[in-house]
């Protein structure tokens, strides 16, 4: 492939935007924090959760109320870009200086970690992370550590350390490959007070720090040395065969998205099985450009190069074996238990050939990354975030390794150096003080009706135990308040809107593609779509009882069938909760059509749960009544439909259903909500063809 897109064209410059009338109004840490958040708003400089940043800040000591100087640094596990101040670690420099006496070498580091607590200033209770020394030891007063993609190309060069100084001089030096630690802070202080005019030092296969004694200055001299890589590398790789050439071409993205979308359930229900994942898709320039490319096997198996990249991606991806000259993908899906298989044991070769004697157990040896021709890049993980996470991270480390195969030789990490980091025993426990995963944590939940009042209630009472949502509704406006309302609730990796006709056979299968290609398939279908209608037997038109029939009864037919395709190719079971009614069991005057609709309901989930419980798919009923604050439904003709059929004023029909009830109650949304929670959750995984009344109490519908 020639004459493709290069540094500059692919990325551009980066923009210097700091602003000295906001600068002027912050104190020191104030300065860290702003310059924190412009660093890290840009991918470009680096990745979500990677890098540091620091400063040495004058404080008044709380035990002596004399000035002391303390150093303000990223805490454990924390992003630049979106940090806090509470997000900085805070410790006193001299107590952190004071460390390297009782240091006794390389076989010492994870004992020096135990003692960065003692160094604490101010009762912080923020973790002080592994880089800590790092920046404690360098002497200037701002220390910036990034990951961009234009240095790590440098750094995971085979001649790293001359690329360094052709590009550099003196300004930059350069360190070997070592571990984040205490020692690789002593090594820095080291070449700083060997080199006092340096700027900056590249860390082979790591990234850059960068060093100044004031906070703007610090930040441009961040910019300023990775534009000057991205020229660089821009100058050196114009014109030039990236990746060895285009040996595949890329399908049009709706063939991509289809297929995607035909292969995500099928390999997460085959890497899901103990613990359920979320994928993403990506079929970016980027993405492509390395997929279709010669050099996509060899490359690929040499695995990632910065820590951060593999510590997200696994050392190496899985590269699908697919044509998209001959876009076979049952083929493909015949091999993925192969695929996989071969991939698991090779990871396990790795553990075992590089495990050490206290060394945690095997984790999970699935792919997170896999790799497409012709199609693109699909990631998994635990959560939505992680996985599309994990799927930048590999983009990352795509431009690193477009950059250094084109300059030089890429280099990945060695797999011991590789293991000794994800295996880490820091690393260990800081995964074992990771929350419990809530209760449905890497699930996937598809809410028909989404933006109504029962559905919007479901749907927030799912994301709030860990569910991704899929809001669908044929409400194109609401449907657009609700999505945009749970974006900024929830984050946008927990819901998506889908805009759905449940009558119409190819809407509820292309909502179902939908969410497939979004968040990887779907693990719970809520079917809640609804009208209502109510006249005498009579009076009621046929195109009247035709639309009941179509909405509560072929629409769940036809949502339900979608659903019980997917969970049958998924293998992970399924889980399917009606919304029915009350009168579904308990006739009403002046309501066949809708009655004889909701009985429908009430029978279709009896049978499905017979056919689904062999494949461990369950279908459960939650049958409201009188549900009226939040609903579509009432706020139209049934509401006066109803209340003239009592003689009420239309006002004093919430009050007349609460007198109705046995227990004198309300029912609310979010009671519906709760009922609904509970069937699509582990804590009913006995149930299955039940069905569960939330009416405050109606006799009539008992159910015997």
């Amino acid at each position: 492939m020639t004459g493709t897109p290069n540094f500059v064209e692919k990325a551009g410059l980066l923009d210097n935007r700091w602003d000295d009338t906001i600068a002027a109004t912050l104190d020191e840490p104030g300065k860290l924090l702003y310059r924190s958040n412009l660093l890290g708003a840009d991918k470009r400089i680096t990745n979500y959760g990677g890098g540091n940043t620091s400063a040495k800040v004058m404080e008044t000591d709380p035990l002596t109320g004399q000035p002391v100087k303390v150093l303000w640094v990223k805490g454990s596990g924390g992003d630049v870009g979106t940090i806090k101040l509470d997000g900085f670690a805070t410790l006193y420099q001299d107590k952190l200086d004071a460390l390297k006496g009782i240091y006794q070498g390389v076989a010492d580091e994870d004992r020096m970690v135990g003692f960065l607590p003692h160094c604490t200033f101010n009762l912080n209770s923020r973790a002080a992370s592994i880089d800590t020394p790092l920046h404690g030891f360098v002497p200037f007063t701002h220390v910036d550590h990034m990951h961009p993609d234009a240095i790590i190309a440098i750094a995971a060069s085979k001649n790293s350390r001359e690329l360094t100084q052709q590009i550099f001089g003196s300004d930059i030096g350069w360190l070997p490959w070592r571990r984040p630690g205490f020692q690789l802070g002593l090594d820095l202080e080291a070449f700083v007070k060997a080199n006092p005019s340096a700027k900056g030092v590249v860390l082979e296969s790591h990234g850059l720090f960068t060093w100044a004694n004031d906070a703007k200055v610090c930040y441009e001299l961040t910019l300023d040395i990775i534009n000057k890589a991205i020229v660089w590398f821009d100058q050196q790789t114009s014109g030039k065969t990236i990746f060895g050439g285009a040996v595949a071409q890329s399908l049009a993205p709706d063939q991509r998205r289809a297929i995607a979308a035909r292969l995500m359930p099928e390999i997460r229900g085959r890497i899901g099985k103990a613990e359920r994942k979320l994928g993403d898709f990506d079929d970016q320039d980027a993405v492509l450009e390395f997929v279709n490319s010669a050099q996509l096997r060899p490359l690929g198996q040499l695995g990632t190069s910065c820590p951060d990249h593999f510590l997200r991606t696994k050392i190496r991806p899985l590269i699908v074996d697919f044509d998209p000259a001959n876009p076979d993908v049952d083929t493909i899906v015949a091999g993925l238990d192969a695929a996989l298989e071969d991939y698991r044991a090779d990871y396990a070769r790795y553990y075992n050939a590089c495990k050490h004697d206290n060394s945690p157990a095997m984790r999970d040896p699935n792919p997170v990354i896999f790799l497409i021709p012709g199609v693109g890049m699909l990631s998994f993980a635990r959560d939505k975030a992680t996985a599309r996470i994990a799927g930048e991270f590999y983009v990352n480390a795509i431009n690193v390794m477009r950059g250094a195969s084109t300059v030089s030789e890429y280099q990945g990490l060695p797999e011991q150096e590789a293991f000794d980091i994800e295996y880490w025993l820091l690393e260990e426990a800081k995964l074992q003080r990771m929350p419990k995963p809530k209760s449905l944590a890497g699930r996937v939940a598809f809410v028909t009706g989404g933006a109504g009042g029962i559905g919007r209630a479901t749907a927030e009472r799912l994301v709030a135990e860990g569910a991704c949502v899929v809001l669908a509704d044929i409400d194109a406006a609401a449907l657009d308040t609700a999505k945009q309302d749970f974006t900024k609730r929830f984050g946008a990796d927990s819901v998506r809107g889908v805009h759905l006709d449940v009558t119409r056979e190819d809407s509820v299968i292309t909502s179902f593609i939908e969410a497939c290609v979004e968040f990887g398939g779907i693990d719970i279908l809520v079917s809640n779509a609804g009208i209502a209608s109510a006249s005498a037997v009579e009076d009621t038109e046929l195109s009247v009882w035709n639309r009941n029939m179509e909405i509560l009864a072929t629409g769940y037919f036809l949502v339900s069938r979608e659903a019980f395709r997917l969970f049958k190719r998924q293998k992970i079971g399924g889980n399917i909760v009606f919304v029915a009614s009350k009168n579904g069991l308990a006739a009403s005057q002046g309501a066949s059509a809708y009655c004889a609709a909701k009985a429908s309901e009430i029978h279709l989930a009896r049978c499905l749960a017979l056919e689904g419980a062999d494949a461990g798919i369950r279908v459960n009923t939650v049958n409201p009544d009188a549900v009226l604050r939040g609903s579509k439904i009432w706020n139209g003709e049934w509401r006066e439909q109803r209340a003239a059929l009592s003689n009420l004023a239309v006002d004093d029909l919430e009050e007349h259903y609460r007198k109705r009830s046995l227990l004198k109650l309300n029912v609310l949304p979010e009671d519906i909500a709760e009922a609904i929670y509970f069937l699509a959750s582990d804590a009913s995984a006995k149930s299955t063809g039940n069905i569960i009344n939330v009416d405050a109490g109606n006799a009539q519908s008992f159910t015997r």
